[in-house]
């Protein structure tokens, strides 16, 4: 049987590594995004260059796949949901649609009996007056945000005062977790039960941006369990296909909550690469083309290094030993708070 062609949505360092584990499967890739100056181009068969409400260039892009997917979760649902009905989207239109939108997505976990930090909607500044009990929380867009993009730290009603919100956006206010550690799982489900899932890995963020990811988790066999358990529910709630990730928190009494699901391939699962025999973007690729499932098997531990701005400059003229694996990201510009590549550090 013949391998479909894969259209990829979006062409950043996601993308890329999409693209490369499709050509290790012999599975042609055409890119569509909205940058010229995409990196995922150079590694994809074919590149499209266009805004995602460009009829013309979705058209042209949908004609030249089998099958469709996409690197980042923020594109306008009514975009995926047309093209899902010429070709199909996976994971399905409907499934970014609740993930997309923080409140949505909250509601979402809370009817499932899993626990997230207290959340409220605010959709004016006089409500976190009548919510004194969530502060300190953080005030977050509903839509749209990342790497602590779209985020304001609230620990009185006065801090309102100081900065600049746009309430017209929509907002959810998150009561802040007594901080112990992070934590993600990433989970790729193939069809109903069927799904390989990867070990809990331990995350640290600086500036709000994940700096290092790390196999084995210091983490309880109880929350172990646990976090493996919640993943595997929601993508089944879901019905998901592909790789998804969970992020979750842990707080000094030992309880579990999760902070948000990425329906995507993940930053933190980039150790997977080099740490398992299958990557987390070549079991994506496995299942949203419907290719064999390959159990899983570790093959080191390991810990991921992000590498941000201009950081990148001295690891492209660093020696690299023999039990790390440096990625480039290849993106033109550097940029402040931007990330360029990571270092994967195999460790016994």
């Amino acid at each position: 049987m013949s391998k479909p062609t894969l259209g990829i949505i979006g062409g950043g360092q996601l993308g890329s590594m999409l693209a490369v584990a499709a050509n290790k499967l012999k599975v042609k890739t055409v890119i569509f995004c909205d940058d010229i100056q995409a990196p995922a181009q150079r590694f994809s068969n074919e590149f499209i260059h266009g805004h995602y409400n460009d009829q013309k260039k979705i058209n042209e892009f949908v004609n030249k796949v089998d099958v469709i997917t996409y690197e980042f979760e923020n594109i306008p649902y009514e975009t995926l949901s047309e093209i899902n009905k010429v070709k199909p989207v996976i994971p399905k239109p409907s499934v970014n649609r609740i993930i997309q939108h923080r409140l949505a997505e909250k509601d979402f976990i809370n009817k499932l009996n899993i626990r997230t930090t207290r959340y409220a909607s605010i959709e004016k500044k006089s409500e976190v007056s009548s919510l004194q009990d969530l502060l300190p929380g953080l005030l977050k867009t509903t839509t749209l945000g990342y790497d602590g993009k779209g985020q304001h730290l609230i620990n009185n009603v006065e801090d309102l005062d100081s900065i600049n919100v746009d309430f017209s956006r929509g907002y959810i206010l998150e009561k802040l977790v007594k901080l112990k550690k992070e934590i993600s799982i990433i989970v790729t489900r193939f069809s109903d039960k069927k799904y390989e899932i990867y070990e809990p890995i331990e995350n640290l963020h600086e500036d709000q941006i994940l700096k290092y990811s790390s196999i084995p988790a210091d983490i309880s066999d109880k929350i172990l369990d646990q976090s493996k358990m919640w993943a595997i529910q929601l993508a089944e709630e879901l019905k998901y296909v592909g790789t998804l990730c969970v992020e979750f928190f842990i707080d000094r009494n030992e309880n579990l909550y999760v902070n948000e699901i990425a329906p995507r391939v993940h930053n933190s699962g980039h150790l997977t690469i080099n740490a398992y025999n299958i990557s987390q973007f070549e079991n994506h690729i496995r299942a949203v083309c419907k290719l064999d499932q390959i159990p899983l098997k570790k093959i080191s531990n390991a810990k991921m290094t992000n590498i941000i701005g201009d950081q990148i400059i001295v690891y492209r003229n660093k020696k690299i030993n023999s039990n790390e694996f440096f990625f480039d990201y290849l993106k033109k510009d550097i940029k402040d708070k931007r990330k360029m590549g990571h270092l994967t550090t195999l460790t016994k």
